[in-house]
């Protein structure tokens, strides 16, 4: 009876609001979807049609861009509960569709299945394969579901370092803090703006360069106004777009390979057929030619590097020569062009020629392996370990950097500040449970259709691409090589004028962009694919730039001595120290630092030395003291990136041997610098804690009456 009366009591006027809340959400989403999807068939519609590819393409760009401008616009807000963490009011469903809008950078979208895609599932001695990226990744959510946000919401805070503020106390905790949080961004934020720029140049034809300001102006207009409230409701949209453009593609590959739209279920049976073409590849005569043509090329670059000064003048002589024969036989005016611009691409000194022929010799000799230096795609790990000792080793080490590389991901996972900030939005410590399980679900709806991708995609090109002729090349794989060149090549190595495997080199940032087009599926659909693309990208750098700029003012500025400064002046503050860092990282990305997922995974080893150590020993173990923590996170952070740098070449021919790093540690890459950098955060902090603790009460004796 008690039971049932309390169900007929009415409900309070509260828990009534956040329900009506609830249904006006749910509302304006299946309002949002009914609209991208009525656009998906207008513009398919308007491409049978004959609307032009240069239309399309801009039109995805521009359009999506000016929805997610117009929610940032809508949610602008100066008030600082809401710019910070969005009022602790979003449900955990749209909590977790924003956080996996975050989590889907550019790195899980673009360049995952492009990973799976290059290094099979374990990969190379030299470089963990894909699976250590899903495994990784996914399992992270389970320790930040545990370990990490629960307790972070429960203390009601607002930035990362306000929690090294608040458990250990003082100024020193709480700004290195803040500087990791800035460092371990930036290398993120980078990859993400790199990857806007790469989309936004394809979709509208424009410079690199300048496809960085159109997508970074989307970002802007994102997070400059609302802070957290706007990049929520934002990153919600997003997620709509990113979460289509990955399964409209891969579903219609299987349909087309394999009969049935459900690419998890089926995409199992492409596996043994992709190893039978490897095999028919291996035994191919003209893909022996075609090591062959890379091998003598790279032993051409190493006999320049014998002698470089003379190498480079007798090659400056001979397109010298070469250039007078055709001016002195009239040639066509396109070839002394073409001539004079080698002549010109030239490196202007040895210094140069050495950097650039000691590149080119290393690419050619990996191309120069059998599959074009592509391991085998279902093998376990690389090597044998049953095999010559080599092969053992290789093996043994392969194995070693997909723990490492994983364990760097799982854990970096539990310290990003970007990811560990959106939980603080929730109204409860259990909505911030529930709203892990969601993320987890809504990356899981991507990340099980990723190598379903990779394997149909190289099903694809093994089976359709190559044995096509050179002059018969559908016109986008120019379109991508003008680009960037290193994203596409295809080069005649053997002179047969057919296509061979090794012949096709595909870099990791492309797989997925190319995908529509390499399956021959409209154009419309590229232009959802590259949307999805921005918007994964647009939704992780919203939440870094915020991340960054919270660090830097609120921090930093205010908080390293009092300043007179009302809430929304901090905020506004805040608002253009976002701006000054989305303009340094735009120029950074603008250089092209590297390819997008080896930068991200270097922001996971940073995160995971820098953060966690300290963070879960100060939840767990009230014997962690400030000299501790101080020196956990100096310590570990200090590994990760000393063994992060000492593998950078530039530096490594900057300063001298001695100072840097020899060699890998244990056979393990720069990337998974983490593995060394937690557990010597973990060291230092228990072991400082206990020398630093303080010595216990002593209790008076208690005399006798």
């Amino acid at each position: 009876m008690q039971w049932s009366a309390s169900l007929a009591e009415p409900q309070s006027p509260a828990a009534a609001d956040e329900r009506g809340y609830a249904r006006r959400l749910h509302r304006i989403l299946a309002f949002y979807v009914v609209g991208v999807l009525a656009f998906l068939a207008l513009m398919a519609w308007a491409e049978q049609q004959g609307l032009s590819r240069h239309w399309l393409g801009p039109i995805f760009l521009f359009l999506s861009v000016m929805v997610y401008a117009a929610i940032g616009v809508y949610g602008r807000t100066s008030d600082p509960l809401e710019y910070y963490v969005a009022g602790r009011r979003i449900p955990p469903m749209y909590n977790g569709m924003a956080a996996a809008a975050d989590w889907m950078s550019a790195a899980s979208f673009i360049s995952l299945s492009g990973a799976l895609y290059l290094q099979g599932y374990s990969g190379t001695p030299q470089h963990a394969g894909g699976l250590a990226y899903l495994l990784g990744w996914t399992g992270g959510f389970c320790l930040v579901a545990i370990l990490v946000a629960p307790h972070l919401r429960a203390m009601g805070l607002y930035t990362v370092p306000d929690f090294f503020h608040v458990r250990f106390g003082g100024t020193w905790p709480r700004v290195i803090a803040a500087l990791a949080a800035v460092v371990c961004s930036s290398t993120y934020v980078v990859a993400q703006i790199y990857g806007i720029g790469l989309i936004a140049s394809r979709l509208t034809g424009v410079q690199f360069e300048i496809g960085i300001m159109l997508g970074l102006g989307g970002v802007l207009l994102c997070s400059f106004l609302g802070g957290m409230r706007a990049i929520t409701w934002t990153q919600v949209a997003q997620y709509v777009m990113l979460l289509l453009a990955f399964l409209i593609p891969v579903s219609w590959l299987a349909y087309k390979q394999l009969g049935s739209p459900i690419a998890v279920m089926v995409y199992g049976k492409q596996i043994g057929k992709i190893s039978d073409l490897e095999a028919g590849l291996l035994a191919s005569p003209q893909e022996q030619q075609v090591v062959q043509a890379y091998l003598h090329r790279a032993q051409d670059y190493e006999a320049r590097l014998g002698d470089v000064d003379k190498a480079l003048e007798r090659e400056r002589s001979d397109m010298q020569e070469r250039i007078r024969r055709l001016r002195t036989q009239n040639a066509d005016v396109g070839l002394i062009v073409a001539a004079s611009r080698e002549l010109a691409a030239l490196p202007r000194n040895a210094a140069a020629a050495r950097a650039l022929w000691e590149g080119k010799m290393l690419e050619n000799y990996a191309r120069a392996l059998p599959l074009g230096g592509l391991p085998p795609h279902a093998q376990p790990y690389a090597g044998d370990p049953d095999g010559t000792p080599e092969m053992q080793a290789a093996f043994t080490n392969s194995r070693r950097n997909f723990l490492a590389l994983m364990f760097c991901l799982m854990v970096g996972t539990a310290g990003l500040p970007h990811l560990l900030t959106r939980y603080y939005t929730s109204p409860t410590v259990a909505g911030a449970r529930r709203s892990v399980a969601w993320t987890l679900f809504f990356v899981a709806l991507l990340y099980l259709s990723a190598p379903a991708l990779a394997v149909l995609v190289k099903f694809e090109v093994m089976n359709n691409l190559v044995g096509s002729h050179f002059d018969a090349l559908p016109n986008w794989m120019a379109q991508w090589a003008r680009v960037d060149a290193s994203l596409l090549s295809v080069e005649d190595m053997n002179g047969d004028g057919i296509v061979q495997f090794g012949e096709i080199r595909l870099g990791a940032d492309l797989i997925m962009l190319a995908t529509p087009e390499l399956g021959g599926l409209p154009y419309v659909v590229s232009g959802l694919v590259a949307a999805g693309g921005l918007a994964a990208a647009l939704s992780t750098a919203d939440g870094l730039l915020l991340t960054i700029s919270n660090a830097l003012v609120r921090d930093l500025y205010f908080r390293a001595r009092p300043r007179g400064a009302s809430p929304e002046q901090r905020v506004i503050l805040t608002k253009f120290a976002l701006l000054a860092v989305a303009l340094i990282a735009s120029f950074i990305a603008a250089l092209k630092p590297a390819d997008i997922l080896p930068l991200v995974s270097a922001s996971f080893s940073l995160a995971a030395s820098a953060f966690v150590p300290v963070m879960v020993l100060g939840i767990f173990w009230r014997g962690t003291t400030r000299q501790g923590a101080v020196a956990g996170m100096l310590s570990g952070l200090g590994v990760a990136v000393y063994y992060l740098l000492s593998h950078v070449p530039t530096l490594q021919a900057t300063f001298p041997s001695w100072l840097l790093a020899d060699g890998l540690w244990f056979g393990i890459q720069p990337v998974s610098a983490g593995v060394f950098g937690v557990p010597v955060g973990v060291l230092a902090a228990v072991l400082v804690s206990w020398a630093t603790r303080p010595a216990p009460a002593r209790v008076p004796p208690q005399t006798e009456m």
